[in-house]
């Protein structure tokens, strides 16, 4: 590898890991304030949540990458600027786009790292801390869990406990449905077998059961049971896809499909993922634009300013277009790389002459 591409690694690398540590540092105060005030009336060591914060820390980072990329490539073209070592580049015949180039290709390597190593680890210490975390929310006594055998849902209501089985979900019904009924001490009362169950409401409407107490069984029309659940909650169950890695997201949608739920949102998720190293690539050509567009701004700051303002432009635009898949307002493939296409856009507007810069 020749000198000057070890040169420019090595100071775009000293960028990036400057700006994450203090982008992981403004989080994790982010997060400790957030747990201090969930924590304020429960009586714990302060440690935990310090260790909540730390769990919670990288999921979060992960969301924030692009702006870490680009303000580690501003902070590169900054330490150029500063000793004029893009000048004597440019006097020895290295262009700026050789050197977009170079740190492009770092970019790529980290971001294909990012999505199979620290993604993969942050959605287990996501999914870790929401399990610690829900033990003390009033949510900890119920549990809903989908897997091959159907929707799995574990409710209590009334001093019983339920557990409900359900193969799959037809609009506002479960279909398939085996319950037992438990009281405090988990004793069984009895079970009950349908299928159909109307979820619209919290009071759900068993449709012609067959009901099993002891050795006798007897059915009936239908019977109307209480449940912490209804048809928008469990459709909202598995909304913090950050808590699932990527292998976890694949056997979601399995899921999902056997139970005729939508997989809008895993799929938007999945595609994000595959997407993300070119959207970090993106980024951080779209920053060293930005650098040698501005260098007649003095200013480090106005140039820091500008590029902020530009990347949460683009970040509120691909939540836009998120939004717009997840209500099928477009397909969710557009929803995802269409904002990339429209960046990879600009970014050719913005590189006319850039090597004169």
């Amino acid at each position: 590898m020749k000198t000057y591409i070890k040169f420019l690694i090595n100071i775009f690398l000293k960028s990036f890991f400057y700006v994450m540590l203090i982008i992981f540092c403004l989080v994790f105060i982010i997060n400790l304030l957030t747990e201090l005030e969930f924590f304020k009336d429960i009586n714990i060591s302060i440690f935990y949540p310090i260790y909540l914060s730390l769990l919670n820390s990288p999921s979060m980072i992960f969301e924030i990458f692009p702006f870490i990329f680009l303000l580690s490539t501003q902070l590169f073209y900054i330490k150029l600027f500063n000793n004029n070592e893009i000048q004597i580049f440019k006097y020895s015949g290295l262009k700026n786009s050789k050197i977009q180039i170079i740190i492009s290709l770092v970019t790529l390597l980290l971001g294909l790292s990012i999505i199979s190593i620290f993604y993969n680890t942050s959605s287990s210490l996501k999914n870790f801390y929401l399990e610690l975390k829900s033990s003390y929310t009033t949510d900890g006594k119920y549990l809903a869990v989908i897997n091959k055998n159907g929707l799995w849902i574990r409710d209590k209501i009334d001093n019983k406990v339920l557990i409900i089985n359900s193969s799959k979900i037809d609009e506002h019904y479960l279909v398939d449905n085996f319950i037992t009924e438990f009281d405090k001490d988990y004793n069984v009362i009895r079970n009950i077998k349908s299928q159909k169950i109307d979820i619209k409401t919290n009071n759900w409407i068993i449709i012609k059961p067959e009901i099993f107490i002891q050795n006798t069984n007897e059915k009936r029309k239908q019977i109307e049971i209480s449940s912490n659940f209804d048809y928008e909650r469990i459709q909202g169950l598995f909304s913090n896809l950050s808590s699932l890695s990527f292998l976890g997201l694949i056997e979601l949608k399995k899921n999902y499909d056997l139970l005729n739920l939508s997989t809008i949102d895993v799929n938007i998720q999945i595609q994000k993922i595959v997407s993300y190293p070119i959207y970090l690539v993106l980024m951080t050509i779209f920053s060293s634009l930005i650098m040698l567009n501005s260098k007649k701004f003095k200013s480090n700051t106005l140039k820091i300013s500008i590029g902020l303002f530009l990347c949460v432009i683009i970040y509120y635009l691909n939540n836009l277009f998120n939004v717009l898949g997840a209500t099928e307002k477009i397909h969710f493939i557009l929803s995802v790389w269409l904002p990339l296409l429209f960046l990879t856009l600009i970014i050719l507007l913005m590189t006319y002459k850039i090597n004169e810069k």
